[in-house]
């Protein structure tokens, strides 16, 4: 029986939180423009070029970089639009958009938790372009917990 905060009316906190939404989308094509990039340029065998690091292209021409014909990055990509689209229905009032960026944005978390692994410790080396994804993703993750945070509480009824 968790109350609403009452340091935040329900209509200042509904604005709030569709802000967060199209702050959520926004950033979201941030990421769908480096999968776009990465996808481009794994698919026509040009090489990324690294502008703070020096293993971009061990990171890219790796073995982890595609699964079977479809590069990584396309399936970035898909999963920043996914988060776009989701984000910007939520933003309009989609209660169910909302739960679905949760879970997208939850497995692109989980995946970059991984691929983050995968640099450090399987490859020794560290791309630009998937730090920088990482650092996306991390910002949409919070911004799906803060937005979880302010989400109205309801009391069963009786």
């Amino acid at each position: 029986m968790n109350a609403p905060n009452p340091a935040l009316p329900d209509s200042s906190r509904d604005k709030l939180r569709k802000r967060l939404y199209a702050v959520a989308a926004i950033v979201a094509l941030l990421g769908l423009a480096d999968g776009i990039y990465l996808t481009v340029e794994h698919l026509t065998g040009r090489t990324a070029e690294c502008i703070a690091s020096s293993g971009c292209q061990d990171v890219l021409s790796s073995k982890y970089a595609a699964m079977g014909p479809v590069p990584l990055a396309a399936l970035g990509a898909f999963a920043y639009f996914t988060a776009f689209s989701a984000a910007l229905l939520a933003a309009f009032g989609s209660r169910k958009s909302g739960t679905f960026l949760a879970l997208v944005v939850g497995m692109m978390f989980a995946t970059t938790l991984w691929l983050l692994y995968l640099q450090a410790y399987v490859l020794h080396a560290f791309c630009d372009y998937c730090l920088f994804s990482a650092g996306v993703t991390t910002v949409l993750a919070a911004l799906v917990i803060t937005n979880a945070l302010l989400r109205e509480r309801r009391t069963p009824s009786n």
